[in-house]
């Protein structure tokens, strides 16, 4: 590692766990089969409810299926989910921001008020409502969750431009003779950029949460895949006699939210620095 990259980790002991914490969590995602030596989808009824133990380190579930397999799987269908539904809801309330905030007039009043309608929803009743009438899959799930975040990065994206746009270096453009094309996707984009990327990491504990949220209501993966909120669910009726079905779900949950917000925090005091 460059010695200035560490002396400046090393003078931010939160940032530096946050990255670490997500590295691992990246390795986990990429190459789940390294660490979890049982499938995750492997029924063994008459190893059910094990406690956990050398064998099986997180125990096993209702139906003898290795706990700490499906949690180390269902890292890459939890955070894949979260990271994908994000980054649609950056990518369309960006660009839809940007205009908005470009254009102004009718332009920016009319989708201006269609981003109130779904702001006016809470973020878990709107996402229960988009499951519920389109149904319960993996392909659904990301679509209610990237319909939940993209009016937060529709605003962001906004309001950045609209700072942005009012600098002297876009008026110079317009000046020079750039299309309003040009202004938008080469001097005001790169410049909303930053701003969508820090409430990406913003939002990103925040839609975990949502994510287990309608997982546990039975509104996100179904079954056998494995994902932490789907654990979650699974393990309501076992609390008192196999509480490790939910305990490490659970755990997982709040080391990808922690790693993420550690990592948010440490890129904030880098900025007011």
């Amino acid at each position: 590692m460059n010695p200035t990259v560490f002396a400046y980790l090393r003078s931010r002991p939160g940032l530096a766990t946050g990255l670490a914490m997500i590295a691992v969590l990246l390795i986990v995602v990429a190459v789940p089969k390294v660490f979890a030596v049982h499938p995750p989808e492997a029924i063994d009824v008459a190893n059910a409810l094990l406690a956990p133990s050398g064998d099986h380190w997180f125990g096993t579930d209702h139906v003898g299926r290795d706990v700490f397999a499906r949690v180390v799987h269902g890292a890459r269908t939890t955070l894949g989910i979260v990271s994908g539904s994000l980054l649609l809801s950056a990518i369309f309330g960006g660009l839809a921001g940007s205009l908005a905030g470009y254009a102004r007039g009718w332009t920016d009043i009319s989708s201006g008020q269609m981003i109130e309608v779904i702001l006016s929803f809470p973020p878990i009743f709107l996402g229960v409502m988009i499951t519920g009438i389109l149904g319960s899959n993996m392909g659904y799930l990301v679509l209610a969750l990237s319909v939940v975040y993209l009016p937060l990065f529709f605003r962001a994206a906004r309001s950045t431009t609209m700072v942005e746009g009012a600098k002297p270096y876009v008026e110079a453009a317009q000046a020079l003779g750039a299309g309003h094309d040009r202004v938008l996707l080469r001097h005001l984009l790169p410049n909303v950029v930053p701003s969508i990327a820090t409430q990406y990491i913003i939002l990103f504990p925040l839609a975990l949460q949502v994510q287990a949220a309608l997982g546990f209501l039975g509104l996100g993966v179904q079954p056998p895949t494995a994902d932490w909120g789907a654990s979650l669910q699974e393990s309501k009726d076992y609390l008192l006699i196999a509480p490790w079905m939910a305990l490490f779900p659970g755990l997982a949950l709040i080391v990808a939210s922690l790693a993420v917000i550690l990592v948010g925090r440490g890129l904030q005091d880098t900025d007011d620095q």
